[in-house]
């Protein structure tokens, strides 16, 4: 039976009863959950999605489950862009030191980085996706396939031409990210894969993380599928394999903007801190500057790092919702208006298919818990 191949592992805790009728209790539905749960349990029966995780967090109510290849809870996946919310947590550990100001010119940092209106980026600017620089490089193939180092990548995105006027567009942007780690290492003389273990990592004790791939080897994370998967990884072409996701370079790299490995668990207890924040990593006004919108006008709103709202394609959230999204197969997310979370990671690229399975389970755990 097609049942019997599917290696599934099952965790689930439950807190203190809750009091019967508050909102809390009466939107955990564990059934509710279960057949959100089935719909990746079907996909790798089908063999469309070879390995993921749930995990959702309601309270003290917890609901975790892997699917597919996924070994056991502690599966570490490839984050993709959800990378991006870590990095930017590390960076902003040196802001709580004073190390830096948001407003303060990129320049005074990068001296290489100017002209062309460059002088006018600031920190923040980087953050929020308001830079004008691009997604990613017109050479990141080239580069990817010479196993640059991510020194290299730094050195071309500080050249690379503008999209825009800085401050006067919304445009997502990684090596925008990328630069705003740069920053932080030269401020901190440690690299951002070594700035996250230190600050955000180890403080959380997550254990099951790392940015790149740290003290752990190929064979402890899980492998993506690679067919379909985004132009900038190589979009499944078989003479990109030296370099695409599952490469050895890119797995070690540890490119801030997309490229930290984490079990869901893991990246449940980050986004519990900005739920609840205890102060082991950042000041909790830091965290509320994180996760609130500091973008200008008509722009997209964007807090530090993290998108805000809606989350990928999920409804039934509130406006104060923080998360992101991977273009690995990945979604995350924390509602402080519920105190909840719900993070599912997969290997299926995200532009492989829509609706993408990760939306649909995400998108039923929202309507579950908003009920």
């Amino acid at each position: 039976m097609k049942q019997t191949t599917m290696k599934r592992r099952t965790f689930l805790q439950s807190g203190l009863a809750l009091l019967a009728g508050s909102r809390l209790s009466a939107a955990w539905n564990e059934d509710q959950l279960q057949r959100a749960g089935d719909v990746l349990a079907k996909a790798a029966v089908n063999g469309e999605v070879e390995s993921s995780a749930v995990y959702v967090q309601h309270g003290d109510r917890v609901f975790s489950r892997v699917y597919g290849n996924a070994p056991n809870t502690d599966a570490m996946f490839l984050l993709a862009s959800i990378s991006k919310t870590i990095a930017i947590a590390a960076v902003m550990t040196l802001f709580d030191e004073g190390r830096f100001e948001l407003d303060e010119p990129v320049q005074k940092y990068l001296p290489k980085f100017r002209g062309a209106g460059r002088e006018k980026i600031t920190v923040r600017q980087l953050m929020t996706h308001v830079s004008g620089l691009p997604d990613q490089l017109p050479e990141n193939a080239k580069l990817r396939a010479a196993h640059s180092p991510l020194s290299a990548f730094v050195s071309a995105a500080i050249e690379t031409p503008l999209l825009f006027e800085p401050g006067t567009k919304y445009s997502y942007s990684s090596m925008a990210i990328l630069l705003a780690t740069e920053i932080a290492q030269r401020v901190s003389g440690k690299s951002i894969a070594e700035l996250t273990q230190e600050r955000i990592y180890q403080p959380l004790r997550m254990s099951r993380s790392a940015m790149g791939l740290g003290e752990f080897k190929l064979s402890d994370v899980v492998m993506n599928q690679v067919d379909r998967a985004a132009p900038e990884s190589g979009a499944g072409d078989p003479t990109t394999k030296s370099w695409d996701w599952n490469s050895l370079y890119w797995r070690k790299m540890g490119a801030p903007w997309g490229a930290a490995h984490g079990s869901a668990e893991d990246v449940a207890k980050f986004l519990h801190e900005f739920l609840h924040p205890t102060g082991k990593i950042l000041k909790p006004e830091t965290i509320t500057l994180m996760t609130s919108n500091q973008n200008p006008g008509k722009l997209r709103p964007r807090g530090l790092g993290f998108d805000l709202g809606r989350i990928g394609k999920t409804p039934h959230l509130s406006p104060k919702t923080f998360g992101h999204t991977g273009s690995t197969g990945t979604i995350c997310w924390a509602d402080p208006t519920t105190d909840s979370i719900c993070v599912v990671l997969t290997t299926l690229p995200h532009r492989a298919v829509s609706p993408h399975p990760r939306d649909i389970v995400s998108s039923q755990i929202a309507k579950t818990i908003h009920a």
